[in-house]
Order: C-alpha cells, then structure tokens, then sequence
C-alpha cells in the first residue's frame, strides 16, 4: 500500500525547512531509519530517516525547495506497485487523500527510473556537504568546478583537482566570488542568522563588558600538555571550560525571563560558534560543567566534525545557556557578538596577542586576549556579569584549574 513521507519536525523551533539533498532516486529500496533527505533548518543541515520501509516510487520535493513541516515530499509503497497519478497529485496539491490502491505491475514492465528533480536555486552549484566545506577550506569557487560524480555533482576529488590546478596564493586571502554591483540571493540559512540576529536587537536589551586575560601562562601550560595529552586541546576548549565552570557558580547567567521569574536551566550547555559553507552554527557542548577539559576537547572535535559534514542533530544544538565565538584567527582584537535569542549572554574572544605591559617601573611582554560578554539585561545586572566574566578571566589565568 502506497505510503506518503512528510516533512517531520527535526527540531523544536522548526516551522519548515529546506531540502538541499536527496540520496535517493524513484526505484530504490528504502530500510526504516535509511537517510533518505538532508534538510536545512533554521539550526544547522540535518538527515531526515525513512519512517518505513518501502520501494521510492515518487520524490515530491525539489532541490532548494523550503516546506513546512506536514508537507508531502516523498511516496513509498511495494516493489511492483503503481500509484495512481490522482493520489500523486493530491499530495502535490495538498488536497484531501484517499487511500491509494495497489495494482500489481506487469511482470514485462519496465522500473521507473525518475530522478529527483535537481532545480538548484540560482548561483548554486550541486556538491556533497564534505566536497562544500573543502571547498572553502581551500579557496575554490564551485561554481568553476566540472562535477564528475552522479547527475554532474561535485564531490571532494573534483574540489582537490581545482585547488592543484589553481596557482599559488600570494598575500591576504580576499573574496574572489563577488564584484560590486552583483546581486547576491541570501541562502537560507543566511536568511534565518538575519531574521535571529533581527529578534535579538529588538527584544534584548543588552550591555556589554570587555576585560584582558593574560594567557601568557595557559599559553605555555596548552604547549606542554599537548605533548602527552591523547587529544589535541585548542584554545575554545579551556574557554568552554572556563565558561562552564563560571556559570556553575554563577547560575543567573544561565537564566531565561519567564514571565515574571527567571528560569534557570538544570544543566549548563554552551554553544560553539563553527563556520561552514553558507553561515555559522553554534551546536552545544552539554553538560560542559561536569566534563574535564580533555572530555570538552573531544566533545567538541566530535562536535566540529559533525558540522563541517553536515551531521549536526537537533539534539545537538538544543540546550545552550550562552556561546563563546572566537574571531582570533583572523586577527581580531575584539569584537561585540550579539545574543544568541534563548541565551541570556554570548561571549566574544579575540586574538592572543604579545602587549607591552607595565610591572613595577619595568615594562614586560605578556600574552593577552580580550573578552567582550554581551547580556541580556532583563535577567542579569552589570555587578553580576562583571562579577562572572573576572571569575571567568581568573580561571583562565590560572592553568592549574584545568588539572
């Protein structure tokens, strides 16, 4: 009996989303639990399962296409059964549906080998998540790349061959994609950062506080430690560490208005902002207030991973109290981020930096690194965050806390 799959609702906050790939084609089988979509939320790109078993016989959705989430996108049904085209067409249409009747097909008839439309939206270029991400990673412009993998797609091979084939960079990196006077279509997860960061400045009365850490002794402990340690510890790990930790001991920054009172969270989960193909992510590190900062550093490896291939799940991106977004590799001092909507604060870290700093009528190099905290003034005061951000500076300063 012929079966339609609708769009589920993959996380929470999800109204609709967008398909932006089908790994399947009219003809396959298809297990329960078979990734058989990939959909852009208003979070991140996640999988869509198949909720049955079945053979495709009719893919609804277009490349690019946004549904709500209810839509028909795909139908399923037994091997050797046609669907009715008026069953067909009032999934299209959303009209009422009758139930389908099977008909056996002719044992002499001939599969269906319909292939997913492949309208890409305009600008576009057809490429797995992986071959996306190191396509940036690498400087290449998709939309010069030839794909050789199936229906003309472009797939990581196709990526490295352009980048052997491109001469050597000399100097700043610049945006060779863009000229001035394009027009350029927002995507849609560039649609949903605008609309979120829209939200943000008109119902968060935020303030801001900046303070300097001095790295100079984490700088030499991370050094150390990554000579025996079984994981590699980047910088946002302590961070993530360091946050956590303050949150625990300050736990009305972790706070949402409800009503009047302020809702504070069982856990403490913090957001990593990650750059991928089309925008920025900020899946949550869970319980990073239990986790000792090798268990953070793997937490968060796994989480990279995930993002750059498109893996993220919704549970991974629910849960956060507040995001630390680094822009220090690209040599950014400081900067002001802005509150992720949920969050009662985002913290905003900038380069280490070598800085003359007076001690006792000498002047000595220190390592320092700025920290801006944005808050969300309905649920914190100025004292208190102060007071949370000098607890966070502390810990930083002191490697022995990561023992």
């Amino acid at each position: 009996m012929a079966k339609e799959v609708r769009l589920p609702k993959l996380g929470q906050t999800m109204e609709e989303g967008t398909i932006v790939g089908c790994l399947v084609k009219v003809g396959d089988e298809v297990k329960k639990g078979d990734i058989i979509f990939e959909v852009e939320t208003d979070k991140a790109t996640l999988e869509m399962q198949s909720p049955a078993d079945g053979f495709v016989k009719n893919i609804l959705a277009n490349i690019g296409q946004a549904l709500l989430v209810g839509d028909a996108i795909m139908v399923l049904g037994d091997k050797d059964e046609q669907v009715p085209q008026s069953f067909i067409d009032s999934l299209k249409t959303g009209a009422p549906v009758e139930q389908a009747q099977t008909v056996s097909a002719p044992a002499a008839a001939q599969e269906v080998k319909q292939e997913m439309p492949q309208a890409e939206p305009a600008g576009r270029a057809k490429a797995s998540p992986r071959a996306k991400m190191l396509a940036e990673e690498l400087g290449v412009n998709l939309e010069k790349v030839v794909g050789t993998g199936p229906a003309g797609k472009i797939t990581e091979e196709d990526v490295r061959n352009a980048a052997a084939s491109k001469p050597a960079k000399k100097g700043p990196s610049v945006d060779t994609e863009h000229k001035l006077g394009q027009t350029i279509p927002l995507n849609r997860m560039q649609k949903v950062i605008a609309q979120r960061m829209l939200k943000s400045k008109l119902e968060i009365p935020c303030f801001y506080l900046t303070v300097k850490a001095d790295m100079t002794k984490l700088v030499d402990y991370r050094t150390e430690r990554n000579k025996t340690a079984e994981v590699k510890i980047a910088y946002n790990d302590f961070l993530v560490k360091a946050v956590a930790t303050g949150l625990e001991n300050f736990p009305i920054m972790t706070g949402q208005l409800n009503g009047d009172n302020i809702q504070l969270p069982a856990s403490v989960g913090v957001g990593l902002a990650i750059s991928v193909p089309g925008g920025l992510v900020a899946p949550i590190v869970k319980d990073a207030h239990k986790k000792n900062i090798i268990e953070i550093a793997k937490y968060t490896q796994g989480l990279i991973e995930k993002a750059r291939n498109n893996k993220l799940s919704p549970d991974d991106m629910d849960g956060g109290c507040i995001t630390v977004s680094s822009l220090g590799a690209f040599g950014i001092d400081s900067f002001i981020p802005i509150v992720v909507p949920g969050q009662c604060s985002i913290m905003g870290i900038g380069q280490i930096a070598d800085t003359c700093v007076p001690n006792g009528g000498n002047v000595v190099i220190r390592k320092l690194m700025a920290m801006t905290l944005s808050v969300d003034h309905k649920v914190a005061n100025g004292a208190y965050a102060a007071q949370f951000l000098d607890y966070v500076r502390k810990i930083l300063e002191d490697p022995t806390n990561f023992e």
